[in-house]
């Protein structure tokens, strides 16, 4: 039986099928107990709210579902170098243009980042009791993975590499999520610059397999059953999946964002960058990404470009402008189509068992 391995025993829910915790409001406590109502396991990225937001959007998701679910933050870290050493006055020189096309005064210097206090999230979380607690871009310091024990929660870490995923298995965490290049969003790298860890799924999830004890999530491209299928071969517990839930009428995707995704010609043209918050994402490529991309590279690094970047995306997306967007997704989008978060779960589990059940017999 396909929908009995390690992570549905652990976990409690019908399908290994993970919704991607998609942070920025991406995700919503409707999406997340959509996934979790169906048999899937709905994650919210909340690394974008406040500690008293954290606690109204896990209150609102035990409104809508009495089901297991996941609340995913950011490990903070020090600032990453993009490449180059690049002051602020030739960033923001770089931006203008784009400003003056959105009737945007100059910025005389980079607005302060709106960077959340991690310890006090993670005392939300500690007070919301999820059933997981999941995490990025690093590993959960010792006191703090004690204390979550002590609360019943479960832990991931999300891996790029092999080595990652050694480490995250050595700090104690009970599942190891690894994630593969193909996957929208950012990478979560934390052991190399991102640039450096870019292993695809398909050669990543049995490598992590092999190195690791703890159940493994497969993450980045997949999009159908047949990717979740593919994953379950390759030795994994369960199949994330981020682009495909975005789609959903439940996301916090707004209409520019759904509409491209929802293109599949230009759904399969994605880029990997650096341009819209100083961290390496994966988004579809756009006229930003690739004048951005154009030398020299004038970009600060997180949370700065994120800072200096905010109100050109805010005012983009105002202006119907998804040419200057930061539109999320991965590799895996054309084969998604929108639909009820509850649709997607049941298609999957559909198109899943089909697949193994014509090759595994």
């Amino acid at each position: 039986m396909w929908t009995s391995t390690r992570f549905t025993e652990r976990i409690g829910c019908r399908y290994p099928i993970v919704q991607g915790p998609m942070g920025g409001g991406a995700s919503t406590p409707e999406l997340v107990a959509a996934v979790s109502n169906a048999g899937g396991f709905g994650s919210l990225g909340a690394y974008h709210l406040e500690p008293a937001e954290i606690l109204r959007a896990a209150a609102e998701i035990r409104r809508l579902t009495d089901k297991p679910f996941a609340l995913n933050l950011w490990i903070p870290r020090a600032q990453e170098d993009p490449g180059s050493q690049v002051d602020a006055t030739r960033a923001l020189a770089r931006l203008q243009p784009y400003r003056d096309e959105l009737g945007l005064p100059p910025l005389a210097e980079p607005p302060a980042p709106g960077v959340q206090d991690f310890e006090r999230q993670f005392e939300a979380v500690l007070q919301a009791r999820p059933a997981v607690f999941s995490f990025i871009f690093g590993l959960l310091p010792a006191p703090m993975a004690a204390a979550a024990r002590k609360q019943g929660i479960l832990l991931i870490g999300t891996a790029t590499t092999v080595e990652e995923a050694e480490a995250l298995e050595a700090s104690g965490v009970d599942l190891v999520c690894a994630s593969g290049f193909e996957a929208g969003g950012h990478r979560g790298s934390f052991l190399r610059p991102a640039e450096q860890s870019l292993t695809g799924t398909l050669p990543l999830i049995p490598q992590v397999v092999s190195a690791v004890r703890v159940p493994v999530l497969a993450a980045g491209g997949i999009a159908d059953g047949r990717g979740v299928a593919a994953a379950l071969v390759l030795g994994a517990d369960a199949a994330q999946i981020g682009t495909a839930f975005l789609m959903c009428r439940e996301s916090g995707a707004n209409t520019l964002h759904r509409a491209a995704l929802a293109d599949r010609e230009r759904a399969r043209r994605t880029a990997l960058t650096r341009a819209f918050t100083g961290r390496l994402a994966r988004v579809l490529a756009n006229r930003f990404t690739e004048e951005m991309a154009q030398p020299p590279s004038e970009l600060l690094p997180y949370p700065l470009q994120n800072a200096i970047t905010r109100e050109i995306r805010l005012a983009a997306a105002r202006a119907g402008r998804d040419d200057l967007l930061g539109l999320y997704g991965g590799q895996g989008a054309p084969l998604a189509s929108p639909r009820p978060a509850g649709d997607l779960v049941a298609a999957l589990a559909a198109e899943t068992g089909a697949v193994l059940e014509r090759f595994c017999g």
